[in-house]
């Protein structure tokens, strides 16, 4: 196999930065989707449900994506074909989004956004497995942290921006129609996240197969349904023991995420604005007051999680990435549990700092983990494998926090966020147990854009 030649900074820089666009359009639907609902009739108890969409696209499109990429190659390469289709349909999805005018509209634009996010995210984790050295692979991971910290922070925040520093006008009580705030920022999430996927596919060109007749062998004995039916049930039967290891990992951490994603606006908007969903007429401006907050509070954790993903380029070329990721779950678990408790709006912004840290690792060590034991050649698939970790916890709370929440919970929501807390720690401790070798990391040096 031929050696990869070390990149500069600001290569990896360019063929990361379609990540800030890809992440604008998922930080506007973490932060606004339960408000979206909640203004087109949803129940409280109904929320994790009507979610459901994000990780089940996700289990479906993400392995089917990478298969087919490790098996593209065309003249815009084999990861940027994808990037180009899913940031057009990702961008269609949310510009439609906050026209909708009955909840199973939003629903089924869901769906579509989700699965068009999934079909430009993918290949972007092999993109840096591909074009990248082993040893600058946790760079590579991080710099797309960076960008994903800056561009949900942006997102998060854009409709409390735009109501309370640009002063956009609500919309009209009992007009029937989004608040003005948020179609803006959908449409500005739109165009912010085809620009930037499409500043990456011009700027970084791809390398193509080491051996081009090994590869068209390759895809003509492994093309169609039967064969991707084969490298599923072969990639599952032989996942390396690092990969398992960090698939419970990914499991507990996803479950805390999820449970954030989707109770931290009703939670707040009980503990922090004291609204009752019971009377239904004051609960949706209450929702409203708390989706906007819940944008800051989002925009902060990925505040930190941008700057601390500088931190991390550093700490990774000192510091194993397994010991990195122990702690910075542990902060996660901090922040998150305490969020739970907090009716102060301010205070909730101190929480949001464990959170940021947690994220910037969930977002780049266990990928530096795992691609260090996957074969070069089933990168994209492998990524796509390791996804099923990252959508079945999220089906599982989306499936079932919605009862435990009714029945077990009392309606309480702020309780599921507590057990997203809960998670992160399982998550941290199950890191302890993960087979993995530091190797030599370290920033680049020289070169231009």
């Amino acid at each position: 196999m031929t050696e990869k030649p070390r990149l500069s900074f600001w290569q990896i820089w360019n063929m990361s930065f379609g990540f800030l666009g890809i992440q604008f359009g998922m930080g506007l639907q973490m932060a606004n989707m339960s408000a979206i609902f909640t203004f087109l009739n949803a129940k409280e108890e109904e929320l994790s449900l009507l979610w459901i969409a994000a990780p089940l696209t996700g289990l479906i499109v993400q392995p089917v994506i990478g298969y087919l990429s490790d098996r593209t190659w065309c003249g815009l390469g084999r990861r940027r074909p994808y990037f180009l289709v899913g940031a057009l349909l990702s961008s269609l999805a949310l510009v439609a989004m906050p026209h909708s005018s009955v909840l199973w509209m939003a629903v089924g634009l869901l769906w579509i956004l989700d699965a068009s996010l999934n079909v430009a995210m993918e290949p972007f984790r092999a993109f840096v497995a591909d074009k990248l050295p082993e040893t600058q692979r946790p760079t590579g991971f991080t710099v797309q942290s960076l960008f994903i910290g800056l561009g949900a922070t942006v997102a998060s925040a854009l409709p409390w921006l735009l109501t309370n520093v640009f002063h956009i006008a609500p919309s009209a009580p009992g007009a029937g129609v989004m608040p003005s705030a948020t179609i803006l920022s959908f449409h500005i999430g739109a165009a912010v996240l085809f620009v930037a996927v499409l500043y990456t596919i011009l700027t970084t060109p791809e390398n193509p197969p080491d051996d081009i007749e090994a590869f068209k062998r390759m895809k003509r004995e492994s093309s169609g349904l039967s064969g991707f039916i084969r490298e599923l049930a072969h990639g599952l039967g032989n996942m390396p023991r690092t990969m398992k290891q960090l698939a419970v990992v990914q499991f507990f951490t996803w479950m805390g995420l999820f449970s954030m994603w989707v109770y931290f606006t009703p939670t707040i908007a009980r503990n922090v604005f004291g609204g009752n969903p019971a009377n239904e007429a004051a609960w949706k401006g209450v929702m409203e007051k708390a989706g906007e907050w819940t944008g800051v509070c989002f925009a902060s954790y990925n505040v930190v999680c941008f700057a601390f993903s500088f931190l991390l380029i550093g700490l990774a070329s000192r510091f194993s990435a397994k010991h990195i990721h122990i702690f910075c779950l542990a902060c996660g678990a901090l922040g998150l549990g305490s969020a739970a408790f907090i009716g102060s709006q301010q205070a909730l912004l101190l929480s949001m700092l464990g959170v940021g840290i947690a994220w910037a690792s969930v977002l780049s060590m266990p990928y530096a983990m795992l691609s260090s034991v996957l074969p070069p050649e089933r990168m994209g698939f492998y990524m796509g494998v390791f996804n099923f970790f990252i959508v079945i916890p999220q089906v599982i709370v989306a499936l079932a926090m919605g009862s435990i929440v009714g029945g077990v919970f009392g309606g309480d929501s702020s309780k599921a966020v507590l057990l997203g807390g809960v998670f992160f720690l399982l998550a941290s401790l199950s890191t302890r147990w993960v087979d993995y070798k530091r190797g030599a990391v370290g920033l680049p040096t020289g070169g231009g854009h």
